[in-house]
């Protein structure tokens, strides 16, 4: 039996994984990604471990049966909310990648960032099927780590986007997240700005972006214009919501994976209040792609997109780091 090459683990860090990865690219990649290698993927159900009462470490495995996509990756995170009061960030993690034909570690890479990465492009993925083909105005619900990469993943996805309306619980961080936005040479042409009042922000969205951790609804569905997409991101569990059950009820209902359904608050409610039915849920992503489900029908119709995450996201956006950065080095 000829002998393998022993490999050294890369370490890529957020400096080196920014200078490797495009929202643009990485968007491109689950698209053609996705409906091929969905099938040959295993992820177990994440778990999840409290190491305090209000802090998780939680471990999202996931591997690869097909040549085109020979690897084995982990996800670990550390969840600590308390860390806000430390002004440290409450998420933590870290991605690990093996090769499946032999184990040995490829690479290791900062988790928080390919999560931003991947997150972002997951919504823009959806937006780019779902939403309005001259939506003009989008809306960002959330000023966090995460509301400048939802930002730039939804103007990659949809260039017809002229403004971009930032809304905060906390004013002066919408408004700084604006100006550092506008700042930026990458968005010529783009107008960002923050608004304090929720309810007038959603009415002007063709495109909603919420990225919260809020537990009350802060989309109420009477406010979104006809056509719009509503974007949720935020909510991971049942006490979470970003939108009202009126959202969901005058919505397409669409979500990245089946987790969503049994994890998101908001679609949790609405079943159990009786305003949407499972079987309502319109489609999930990777059919969206395929085109095995419709997406938008009308120029009238609301859509909706819930994603909760899945380590098949996370694999896919890891490969594409580790070989660009193999490519580039060699």
């Amino acid at each position: 039996m000829a002998s393998a090459t022993i490999t050294f683990p890369i370490v890529i860090t957020t400096e080196s994984l920014d200078s490797l990865l495009s929202h643009q690219t990485l968007i491109n990649h689950f698209q053609s990604s996705l409906p091929t290698v969905s099938a040959s993927l295993c992820s177990p159900i994440r778990q999840s471990y409290d190491v305090s009462p209000s802090s998780s470490l939680l471990l999202m495995p996931s591997w690869s049966s097909s040549p085109s996509l020979p690897y084995l990756g982990v996800k670990l995170v550390t969840y600590f909310p308390q860390n806000s009061a430390l002004n440290l960030p409450g998420v933590h993690a870290s991605y690990v990648l093996f090769s499946s034909t032999t184990g040995q570690t490829l690479a290791t890479m900062d988790g928080t960032a390919l999560t931003l990465y991947r997150t972002s492009c997951v919504s823009a993925l959806a937006s780019r099927i779902l939403s309005r083909n001259d939506s003009q105005v989008l809306v960002m619900i959330g000023a966090g780590a995460l509301a400048p990469h939802l930002i730039r993943a939804h103007l990659a996805a949809r260039p017809s986007l002229k403004k971009v309306i930032m809304w905060n619980r906390t004013v002066e961080k919408a408004r700084n997240l604006a100006e550092k936005m506008q700042e930026s040479v990458a968005f010529e042409g783009v107008c960002f700005e923050s608004n304090g009042c929720l309810d007038e922000v959603v009415g002007m969205g063709d495109i909603v972006s919420c990225a919260t951790n809020s537990e009350v609804p802060l989309v109420k569905g009477k406010t979104l214009k006809a056509g719009a997409h509503l974007d949720l991101v935020g909510s991971f569990k049942h006490s979470m919501k970003e939108c009202d059950d009126e959202a969901i009820r005058r919505g397409r209902v669409f979500v990245d994976n089946e987790a969503a359904l049994v994890e998101a608050g908001e679609l949790v409610g609405a079943f159990e209040r009786g305003v949407i039915g499972k079987a309502d849920v319109c489609g999930m992503l990777v059919e969206l792609i395929k085109e095995d489900k419709a997406g938008r029908r009308s120029c009238e119709e609301i859509t909706v997109f819930k994603s909760v995450g899945s380590a098949v996201v996370d694999i896919l956006a890891a490969q594409l780091v580790y070989e660009t950065h193999m490519r580039q080095n060699q």
